[in-house]
């Protein structure tokens, strides 16, 4: 019955650094291939959102294809043309990719 006590408690003594190594091991994991590679796209799209002028080709969120016709500064909107003659106005937040882009890949 001692020779378990004391085979557990020379397991145990160790063990904590190894754990602490392992967590630290698996957080620089998911920075590198999840949250960086996240952080990098979200800046990518602010500086599309925050280039776009009139006449640029783009898809909305909901998956809206059109072009932009005026860029309304007061409320951050833009005003698209989705058909001929049809315009719509959507926030400049909901705008993530460029059309033209998109069709040559």
């Amino acid at each position: 019955m001692t020779n378990i006590i004391l085979a557990a408690q020379v397991q145990g003594d160790g063990g904590g650094y190894s754990m602490i190594i392992m967590m630290v091991a698996i957080f620089a994991i998911m920075y590198f291939f999840m949250i960086r590679p996240q952080q990098k796209k979200q800046k990518e799209i602010r500086n599309f959102q925050n280039s776009i002028t009139e006449g640029t080709k783009v898809i909305t969120a909901g998956g809206v294809y059109g072009t932009v016709k005026h860029v309304i500064l007061e409320s951050n909107s833009l005003e698209l043309e989705i058909a001929k003659g049809v315009t719509i106005v959507v926030d400049r937040n909901y705008v993530f990719a460029n059309a033209a882009a998109q069709q040559m890949k």
